[in-house]
């Protein structure tokens, strides 16, 4: 019994941290970054609050930076909760930081759609399958100039290559459901894609 004791602790402990990974991921910083450049990003383009549309409106310096600070949101949650709980404790605080980000409270709700920060997530998880999807990520938005598209496919090939690296059900089942509130959460850019009206990373128009 007494072996037992640190884990239930521990995984306590980062049930306490999970409100606090879920405020981390509320932090704007497509909001931030946009003001500190006279717009309002909730205004502009899409109205998304996310790397994507900030790159169309703002350009790639701005959609780079906004990128690393929502996989930087990701990737703290994360690590702190491998550091005290392995797999478990990261998921559970990457995955609050990820909900935080999507559907924030100090935003009513509306957030981004969950890409970046769950990039982060993984990337403390499974680096190498991270630096693999990526790759794939800028060939396909190379290819097609559509990120929705581009994130939409990695993303669900996520977590296939889990499977097949030989992970757990456990690891599948979870990031599995990460996937399916990332793809939710690219609905409206499924849509435009099937009507063929789906803006491009070049075009001012963003959505």
């Amino acid at each position: 019994m007494a072996e037992n004791v640190p884990n239930m602790s521990d995984s306590l402990i980062v049930l306490l941290l999970a409100p606090l990974a879920y405020l981390l991921g509320t932090f704007p910083s497509a909001a931030i970054v946009a003001r500190r450049k006279g717009v309002d990003i909730a205004a502009a383009g899409s109205g998304n609050p996310g790397a994507s549309n900030t790159f169309r409106i703002l350009g790639w310096k701005a959609g780079t930076l906004v990128f690393g600070l929502d996989a930087g949101k990701g990737a703290l949650a994360a690590a702190v909760g491998l550091a005290i709980d392995g797999h478990r404790g990261a998921y559970l605080l990457g995955g609050a930081a990820v909900l935080g980000h999507v559907w924030p409270v100090t935003r009513k709700f509306k957030g981004g759609k969950g890409v970046a920060t769950g990039a982060g997530m993984m990337l403390v998880l499974f680096p190498v399958i991270v630096l693999i999807l990526s790759v794939v990520w800028f060939l396909l938005v190379k290819l097609t100039g559509k990120a929705s598209l581009a994130s939409v496919t990695v993303v669900v090939a996520f977590p296939l290559m889990v499977l097949l690296a030989g992970h757990p059900w456990g690891d599948v089942a979870v990031i599995g459901s990460l996937a399916l509130v990332v793809v939710v959460r690219h609905a409206s850019n499924l849509r435009r894609l099937a009507r063929g009206e789906e803006h491009g990373l070049g075009s001012g128009g963003g959505r």
